[in-house]
């Protein structure tokens, strides 16, 4: 079964945010620059010392975060539920249920880390849903 992981979008201020919870949480941070990253070539260079991808893991939770964004950042579409599936299948059939009727922001692609796309749900609630390779 998948799993549920919130995501959030700060717009320039991911890697200030993602220290300042982890010292109130602990746990394992990790954050890799979008010009530090396998598709750095493929984007400008101003977006270069933005957060491509961050994570903070503790035994009880984990928050994903990112300074890029398909669509403009504004309070409403910063949080992300997330879905982390086991396979590209269930992947698909994940987005084509939660984006029915909903607003598709990102289409399901293949990335070099495996398949993400982004979308609000017929209710405005906004979801990414993502398969690892390593799944």
């Amino acid at each position: 079964m998948a799993q549920l992981k919130t995501y959030l979008n700060f717009h320039g201020q991911c890697k200030v945010a993602m220290n300042f919870y982890k010292e109130i949480f602990g746990g394992e941070l990790s954050i890799m620059l979008a010009g530090e990253s396998p598709v750095a070539d493929q984007m400008s260079s101003q977006y270069h010392n933005g957060v491509l991808h961050s994570s903070l893991k503790t035994p009880d939770f984990e928050i994903m975060a990112t300074d890029m964004s398909p669509a403009k950042p504004v309070e409403g579409n910063t949080v992300h539920q997330c879905i982390i599936c086991k396979t590209e299948d269930e992947a698909r059939q994940l987005f084509e249920k939660l984006s029915s009727g909903g607003k598709v922001m990102q289409p399901l692609n293949e990335m070099w880390f495996g398949w993400i796309g982004t979308l609000s749900d017929k209710f405005g609630k906004y979801w990414m849903i993502e398969c690892d390779k390593k799944n």
